[in-house]
C-alpha cells in the first residue's frame, strides 16, 4: 500500500505481480471519498475483484466517509456485486468503457 497526504493506492498481488489496484482519495465534498479500481487484463484468480473492493471499503479513509464514488470497468459485474453486498443505496451509470458507482457507506 502506498500513502501520500491525500492519496492512497491499495493493491492485490500474487507471486510478486500486481493483479488489481485502486487509488483512493478524498473528494472536495466533505464525507465523500473517491476510488478508481483497476484490474489487469486476462485470467485472474477467483476472488481478486472481490478482494480489491473489500480492501477499498476497509481502508480507513473510506471507513470514515459517508459516501463512496468509484470508477470501475463497465463490464465488471463481480466488483459492483460486492459493492452492493457491502454498502447501501448503490447507483451506477455508464461513461464510455467505465462505470461510475456511488454508494452510501454503512455505519
Amino acid at each position: 500500500m502506498t500513502h501520500t497526504d491525500d492519496h492512497t493506492t491499495v493493491s492485490i498481488e500474487a507471486d510478486g505481480r500486481t493483479l488489481a489496484a485502486a487509488d483512493i482519495s478524498p473528494a472536495e465534498e466533505p464525507g465523500v471519498v473517491r476510488s478508481a479500481l483497476h484490474v489487469e487484463s486476462g485470467q485472474l484468480p477467483a476472488g481478486t475483484r472481490t478482494a480489491l473492493v473489500d480492501a477499498v471499503l476497509e481502508h480507513p479513509a473510506v471507513d470514515s466517509a459517508e459516501k463512496l464514488v468509484a470508477t470501475m470497468p463497465i463490464s465488471d459485474t463481480e466488483m459492483i456485486d460486492r459493492v452492493r453486498e457491502r454498502t447501501d443505496d448503490v447507483e451506477a451509470r455508464a461513461t464510455g468503457a467505465t462505470k461510475i458507482v456511488e454508494a452510501r457507506l454503512e455505519k
